[in-house]
């Protein structure tokens, strides 16, 4: 294996390790405000859900970051197709992300019922959106997507907005809500008290059935859909070019990869086995071990994504030629190297720190606390 073999795999892995920490740490938040309206009847109850992430939400959002600016850096192509691609999806997402600052920051500025319950609608929508335009776009990169390269690599998409909202795509979004609100009601369970905490008990453990179900639906139908298989490439340390392959669809090809590559088995086994667990120790007394399993749940769930996928970034449904791959969609060797020494200094940096955060912020927020320090608290 050449050192840009090993580069490009080590950066596929990197990215999967970004998505799945964006999922695990920004997606509690989401999830916790996707149950804000539900585990919040009062005013306080609602203060006590919004504290629990206040702190730590912009932290949080520091993986999607992370994981936008290693596509771009590492994936040119993956970046440009995807954004250009899901240009209005990306709209979408953004403008219901930015909901949730200034829900967070005026919320409790004013003391009226009707103010107040703007912003929670705002923080709702703030959560539920992301959640579900993230799962819509796993769902359809899974699928493939309409777009192709002329000889002087210019991308066309053939694609529209509502044609992202296919029915396959619909059920991985509606997995990823099931699945955050599981994870936030993971978090609540440890960092509430009282009724808040019964209610979030009480739709966790409804949403990781939910999950069940749907990942499983999912799974099977996965295993009607094309998938796509590479007949013929230029090698694995070959300049990037996309256009130098062949590939060929292959009916029922997207779990290929489970019969080829038994240890990809885990991936899907993780995503089940966490889930369960986190709705079995949803009735017990260990947020701790409720909240690792239900990461570990969402952690399985999006590698099976990414394992499923393999070695494909961003398959083409128009052109599956034009399909993009670990192998000819990465930046140069140098530029893969230099990121993957940065990485090593700096990630390790952002882990400590953000565990360090998290000690500090560790115990539950109570309706006590809020009253005793009202005047920096959400």
């Amino acid at each position: 294996m050449s050192t840009y073999e090993m580069l490009r795999l080590l950066w596929w892995v990197v990215l999967g390790v970004l998505l799945i920490g964006i999922a695990v740490m920004d997606g509690f938040d989401m999830g916790s405000a996707i149950l804000l309206p539900f585990v919040g009847r009062t005013d306080m109850e609602r203060r006590v859900v919004i504290n629990t992430v206040g702190p730590v939400w912009e932290g949080n959002q520091v993986w999607l970051i992370l994981g936008g600016g290693a596509i771009f850096a590492a994936w040119p192509p993956l970046y440009a197709v995807a954004f250009s691609g899901f240009y209005l999806a990306m709209l979408l997402l953004l403008a219901s992300l930015i909901l949730r600052p200034v829900g967070f920051k005026f919320r409790s500025k004013l003391p009226g019922a009707r103010w107040r319950a703007t912003w929670d609608s705002a923080l709702f929508i703030g959560g539920l959106v992301p959640a579900l335009v993230f799962g819509v776009a796993f769902g359809n990169v899974l699928q493939g997507v309409p777009f192709r390269f002329d000889d002087m690599l210019r991308m066309t998409y053939a694609g529209s907005f509502f044609g992202l909202f296919n029915p396959f795509a619909l059920l991985c979004g509606l997995v990823s809500v099931a699945m955050l609100t599981l994870h936030g009601a993971s978090w609540l369970a440890g960092k509430t008290e009282g009724m808040v905490q019964v209610r979030a008990r009480r739709a966790g453990g409804i949403a990781g059935i939910v999950v069940l179900v749907l990942f499983a639906l999912g799974g099977v139908w996965a295993a009607r859909l094309d998938g796509y298989a590479i007949v013929h490439f230029a090698g694995a340390d070959a300049p990037s070019n996309p256009l130098l392959k062949q590939v060929a669809r292959v009916p029922g090809g997207l779990l290929a990869n489970y019969a080829a590559y038994p240890w990809m088995l885990a991936a899907p086994v993780l995503g089940f086995a966490g889930v369960l667990g986190a709705i079995l120790l949803l009735r017990t007394r260990h947020p701790g071990l409720t909240f690792v399993a239900s990461g570990l749940g969402v952690a399985g769930i999006v590698a099976t994504a990414g394992v499923s996928l393999f070695p494909f970034l961003l398959p083409s449904s128009l052109d599956p030629n034009a399909g993009l791959t670990v192998w000819d969609a990465s930046s140069s060797a140098a530029t893969l190297a230099i990121m993957a020494g940065v990485t090593a200094i700096l990630l390790p940096i952002v882990l400590a720190y953000t565990a360090w955060v998290y000690h500090v912020l560790r115990g539950p927020v109570t309706a006590a606390s809020i009253e005793a320090d009202s005047h920096t608290a959400y």
